[in-house]
């Protein structure tokens, strides 16, 4: 992404609306500095305070320092409590790139999203959220994106269940390999070996993956237990498959739990699995299938349409969970919808409605045979297939999971013709977000 507009949307002053709805009921809505120790220090502890994190330490203080100098960090604060530094509320967010079909737009990530249990139905997370999405948009980021820990926070806002997150727990024992055997090898590899090659595997990945997020500072180090403040990072493993030309295709960290009372069902924790082509993807899964003394294998934050199932001789071996993962928001419906690809042509009449205002409005969209979208105010022609929809469905759209079928029997969009609605925006790679932020 831009520098220019990382560095704009980080510096932009706090909303005043917003800043003036906290004023209104006797607390200060600030934007803090990052390079502050003190505010940041008091800041992180209410975020931990808000996940039922522990207390950080020291080491985690000066790690926070050090890896979230790119965030811009908001904070409610309230002059009358005990510690008036201590934040009541907090918030945080970061311009990077989301990978759509076909490519790439800017977004604004937004994490670290708490309100003290001592000052809720005040509307704080509302001035927050509505303050710094009014940021966004004069940062000129099209999107904005979070990954949720409550499926019923965000929709009031327009964000809509984009890229869900399937969790796989495999009965290695009766599973049974029937996948491929590529000719290249795995080997074991240094955690700081993993650290090193994992950027540039995952940005090939990242690049035909819709749902994938710009990998946020400092989370590569957390990954691989190369943080100052890593705990227990002697128990994480890694290692790398390279093509028979012995480049590097595939990555994976994981974490044994042994079972005391049958060694021989003992379990593996996939934390990262990163496979830039299916001879990578086939040789790391058939490595932790076969491994001795294990019984079960999981991972979490994969697609909906996982290979693996069709690589198990016995399917019923492989439990799949399903959860809303990554949320997105648009923001600027042309800008959005002109920066990802389709999958056939189309043109529409898309009328949006949107409860914070900033994105309604009637857009006339145009799919030419090569998939490129033209997207303007208007009403379009009288050829153009009508749509009515919210920003939320939209935002759900459009990454390719879910289809404009579905939202259709739902009751979530009015078309005459939804399935020619959802042919235009599916796209058969699965979108997936591999990881938190």
């Amino acid at each position: 992404m831009d520098d220019t507009m990382i560095r704009a949307h980080h510096d932009l002053p706090v909303d005043a609306t917003s800043a003036a709805r906290a004023e209104a009921t006797g607390l200060r809505l600030v934007r803090l500095d990052n390079d502050d120790a003190d505010e940041f220090a008091a800041w992180q502890r209410s975020v931990a305070r808000g996940f039922f994190d522990g207390e950080p330490t020291e080491a985690r203080r000066r790690a926070g320092m050090e890896f979230l100098g790119y965030r811009r960090l908001i904070a409610v604060l309230d002059p009358g409590a005990p510690d008036p530094q201590e934040p009541v509320a907090t918030f945080a967010s970061w311009a990077g790139g989301l990978s759509v079909p076909g490519g790439e737009v800017p977004s604004c990530a937004i994490s670290s999203v708490t309100v003290a249990p001592t000052h809720r139905r005040r509307g704080l997370a509302r001035a927050m959220m509505e303050g710094e999405l009014r940021r966004a948009v004069e940062a000129g980021l099209p999107v904005a994106s979070l990954t949720v820990s409550e499926s019923t926070l965000y929709g009031r806002y327009g964000f809509g269940s984009a890229a869900s997150a399937a969790s796989l727990t495999v009965d290695t024992k009766r599973a049974g390999w029937a996948g491929p055997v590529p000719a290249g090898r795995v080997d074991f590899i240094s955690r700081e070996r993993w650290r090193a090659l994992a950027p540039d595997v995952f940005d090939r990945v990242r690049a035909v993956r819709p749902g994938e997020f710009e990998m946020p500072g400092g989370h590569w180090d957390r990954f691989a237990g190369t943080r100052p403040d890593a705990e227990k990072p002697e128990l994480l493993r890694a290692v790398q498959y390279a093509d028979p030309a012995g480049t590097v295709q595939g990555l994976a960290l994981y974490r044994i739990e042994e079972n005391e009372e049958d060694f021989a069902r003992s379990s593996v924790e996939i934390s990262s699995l990163i496979a830039d082509g299916d001879d990578a993807y086939a040789a790391l899964w058939r490595f932790f299938m076969e491994m001795d003394l294990i019984g079960t294998v999981r991972i979490a934050e994969q697609t909906l349409d996982e290979p693996l199932l069709w690589m198990v001789a016995d399917r019923r071996a492989v439990t799949v969970t399903v959860r809303d993962h990554h949320y997105v928001r648009i923001l600027d419906v042309p800008a959005a919808l002109q920066g990802r690809r389709y999958e056939a042509p189309g043109r529409f009449r898309i009328e949006v409605a949107d409860p914070l205002g900033i994105a309604a409005g009637t857009f006339a969209m145009e799919v030419d045979a090569q998939g490129t979208a033209s997207v303007r105010e208007g009403d379009g022609d009288g050829e153009s297939l009508p749509v009515r929809l919210g920003i939320t469905e939209l935002s759900a759209l459009y990454l390719g999971e879910v289809s404009a079928l579905t939202l259709a029997r739902a009751g979530r969009l009015s078309c005459p013709d939804p399935v020619a609605l959802a042919r235009t925006f599916r796209w058969s790679a699965p979108a997936n977000l591999s990881y938190w932020y």
